[in-house]
């Protein structure tokens, strides 16, 4: 019996000690340092690398050499246009390589009149498909660009002093080549403005007028030159990826 009661005193004894070691320990200042800031990674660098459409609106200018038995003087066609494009750009460090097309719609116009014949021109819309080639400052991008063109042009004959059935009319499709360069500025990721100047060369072009030109023929070759500004909207589905950010 005398051991029984020493055994639970012992244990007891030992008990009170062991919790008044937990509760003292819990009482003491903890060793942890406060938690480690992680700032958040900077956003990822700006690409041209994209699909991308757009518009554009200008001025053209240019100059049309005009043979005939009776030469015309060379005339000089001016006019507004504007239109839409559309391109894709591969950013490769600062080089940016990409192609694009654009379609414009034109109220380009010369007219002369030479021994009593009247010739017009009209440029109604072309179309260009051409590769760019530019080198990146962040969000500025110098580029150059170049390929082939196609314009729908109207020319009309008149001669005056005949009279009657003397009007002749043609509408005539032309591939030349085409060559500029401008420069482009990101506002965002998304939107971009940009300012170009191209020449175009569309060759040269010969009408019969029969009714209007006893010669039967008057060649023609159109150059032109056009500054235009424009904007674009960049699809973000060749953006780099988000940086993957750990959470606690």
């Amino acid at each position: 019996m005398l051991r029984k009661i020493l055994a639970t005193t012992a244990l007891t004894a030992i008990s009170s000690v062991m919790l008044g070691s937990v509760a003292i320990a819990a009482d003491l200042p903890s060793t942890k340092g406060p938690p480690v800031y992680t700032p958040p990674p900077p956003p990822p660098a700006f690409s041209w690398s994209g699909v991308y459409i757009g518009g554009q609106v200008g001025y053209d200018w240019g100059t049309t050499g005009v043979d005939d038995v009776a030469p015309f003087p060379a005339l000089n066609q001016s006019g507004v246009i504007g239109g839409a494009h559309i391109g894709y750009n591969y950013q490769v460090s600062q080089f940016v390589f990409g192609l694009e097309g654009s379609v414009d719609a034109a109220s380009t116009r010369a007219s002369d009149v030479s021994a009593g014949l009247s010739y017009g021109l009209h440029e109604n819309e072309d179309f260009s498909i051409r590769g760019r080639i530019g080198y990146a400052f962040d969000r500025v991008l110098v580029y150059a660009t170049g390929g082939g063109a196609y314009g729908n042009f109207h020319t009309t004959y008149n001669n005056f002093p005949i009279g009657g059935a003397t009007f002749d009319s043609f509408n005539n499709g032309h591939f030349g080549w085409t060559v500029g360069g401008g420069v482009e500025y990101a506002i965002d990721n998304n939107w971009s403005v940009r300012a170009e100047y191209r020449y175009t060369d569309y060759g040269r072009q010969t009408d019969s007028p029969v009714f209007s030109d006893a010669s039967g023929f008057v060649s023609h070759h159109i150059r032109d030159n056009r500054a235009q500004v424009g904007f674009s909207y960049k699809f973000d589905m060749f953006a780099p990826p988000a940086p993957i950010v750990s959470k606690y």
